[in-house]
């Protein structure tokens, strides 16, 4: 004789079948020299399925009862507060052959989802289709971590003084894009100093390129636009 409860309740008419899936989550990899290899996890959570009739009527001498006859809807309500309620309850199959116990499943389990038939086919009866999952116990740990008293205590370094804004060394008015300066310098061709070219002295022209990562920070144009070249912070006065 079987018996299925579900947190406690006795189904009434035994299922003649239960189909109970253990997952798995072993990973599949392919190495390139090696070909595919299998990496081998634990089980995932087992699954269960299994369909249970519940009589409407008190007239199935085989049904049983474990404090009288109670009608389908007892039942009913019984899986919904298990579905609404969100908590997981305990799911056993006793396996009983005359007075030898043969062997128990006894699982936590959720009620993932279940369905609801009436069908003329199964008479006075109500068929319920239900689908449970393993649950396994979880928590948060606490790790408290103690210091080496031996251990050196870092180096606070300072933190590295402010680069000097983007002024020209003669003039007080700060150096933009598109302002106005009078150049006094060594033309080059990139703000790193590279490729040295022509001088100007006292030529007034506008800045359109700021670099102050670079040795040369400022690119030099003439008022119409036409370009000329970077030349050092001291070599530019706003005016």
């Amino acid at each position: 004789m079987y018996k299925f409860f579900m947190d406690k309740m006795l189904l009434p008419i035994t299922p003649s079948k239960v189909q109970m899936s253990i997952k798995n989550k072993n990973k599949t990899l392919v190495l390139i020299n090696e070909g595919e290899i299998n990496v081998l996890k634990n089980a995932g959570l087992t699954e269960v399925t299994f369909d249970a009739m519940l009589p409407c009527v008190n007239n199935y001498p085989f049904a049983l009862y474990q404090n009288g006859w109670q009608p389908a809807e007892y039942y009913l309500n019984k899986l919904e507060k298990l579905k609404i309620s969100k908590q997981p309850f305990q799911f056993i199959i006793s396996r009983v052959y005359g007075k030898e116990l043969l062997f128990d499943t006894n699982l936590k389990v959720s009620l993932e989802d279940y369905k609801i038939i009436e069908d003329a086919k199964e008479g006075d009866c109500i068929k319920v289709t239900v689908n449970l999952k393993q649950y396994r116990d979880y928590s948060t740990k606490t790790v408290n971590i103690k210091l080496d008293p031996y251990k050196p205590k870092p180096v606070i370094r300072p933190h590295p003084k402010p680069r000097p804004s983007s002024s020209s060394g003669g003039s007080k008015k700060p150096v933009t894009a598109g302002c106005t300066v009078i150049v006094n310098g060594q033309l080059h061709r990139d703000s790193y100093g590279a490729g040295p070219g022509q001088m100007r002295n006292n030529f007034k022209g506008k800045i359109n390129f700021i670099n102050l990562k670079g040795s040369h920070p400022y690119h030099v144009t003439t008022m119409s636009g036409g370009w000329q070249g970077w030349v050092l912070a001291s070599a530019v006065t706003v005016v």
